[in-house]
């Protein structure tokens, strides 16, 4: 996606995309920001991870220039958000940190107009872009893959040790709201010890009010012979998360609505009802107080929740 001009690096994939779709901003995922509302996504080519199972292979993997098949310019895609209701724009489907200037000049464009920008990224960047770039975003998701250095070289062609550092500075360096997504794959990632392990770094690193998603794995690209993730072992993760301290563990991709809720952390009253990407009862107050003891539920939140629901709709810019 960069290429040689002039002397220079340029970004041969600014201004394209592989794609424009509205999303339930639930999908991205973020539980604890603006729930509800609809999210204008999209991604462009490639990635800086070769991750064995990515679940997006077809974009993040692809050399096509092809696979870029539409364009907007950073004001038109913060006016298209505008004119679609979106009150936010995620960049996604493949890591945003390589598309840095693109991702930067478009969160820009947003905020001239009120509209927020989102990260889904995998964090693995160096400390000045890593820097540069957070300043501009308003939320992120960070797919923190595992807890081991093992499976980041073996699995995923990384290292473990950018993705903690981006972690740390997003939560203690900045006010991007941050949630954290960990996909457990059958015997790679998902024992007992490592997520003990991770989720009492979680707590104890970046504090107990980031939400933490645990998705369940699908087989898919270059390792479609390992199976799918147990329920039960989104469950005993969700558990283990909980008994540390985390207080906002979600289950993903499974149909579970008791861990897709929100709950108080003082009174354990059911805050926000999520079935997958849809919302049912709704419990916070105007400024995201527990409607029972009064306790402040972490995120942001606005005085009424949206109503997009699950819908997917696909957008041309064209």
């Amino acid at each position: 996606m960069r290429g040689c001009e002039g002397g220079g690096v340029v970004l041969k994939s600014y201004g394209k995309s592989s794609g424009f779709c509205i999303d339930p901003i639930e999908k991205k995922p973020l539980n604890h920001f603006l729930p509800g509302t609809p999210v204008l996504s999209f991604g462009t080519a490639g990635c800086n991870l070769a991750c064995k199972f990515c679940q997006n292979w077809d974009i993040s993997k692809s050399r096509e220039t092809d696979t870029l098949t539409q364009s907007a310019s950073p004001a038109r895609l913060a006016e298209t958000a505008v004119e679609l209701g979106c009150r936010s724009v995620a960049f996604t489907y493949n890591d945003p940190v390589i598309f840095h200037e693109y991702a930067i000049d478009v969160a820009r464009a947003c905020r001239e107009v009120g509209i927020k920008t989102v990260a889904v990224t995998a964090g693995y960047v160096c400390e000045e872009p890593r820097a540069e770039f957070f300043e501009h975003m308003d939320a992120t998701n960070v797919d923190l893959k595992a807890f081991t250095q093992e499976f980041y070289h073996r699995v995923a062609a990384g290292h473990l040790q950018p993705v903690l550092d981006t972690l740390t500075y997003i939560a203690r360096e900045t006010d991007v709201w941050l949630e954290i997504t960990t996909l457990l794959i059958p015997g790679l990632n998902d024992s007992e010890c490592e997520i003990d392990e991770m989720t009492r770094w979680v707590v104890q690193t970046l504090g107990p009010d980031v939400p933490l998603h645990f998705t369940a794995f699908h087989p898919d690209w270059k390792m479609r012979d390992v199976c799918r993730t147990p329920v039960s072992t989104l469950y005993m993760a969700r558990k283990i998360a909980l008994e540390n301290g985390i207080r906002n563990c979600y289950t993903g991709n499974v149909d579970d609505k008791t861990g897709g809720s929100t709950y108080c952390a003082a009174c354990q009253a059911l805050l926000i009802e999520r079935d997958r990407y849809v919302l049912g009862e709704w419990n916070l107050t105007a400024d995201g107080r527990c409607q029972v003891c009064g306790e402040k539920c972490p995120g942001v939140f606005e005085a009424a929740p949206g109503d997009w629901g699950a819908r997917r709709q696909p957008v041309s810019l064209s």
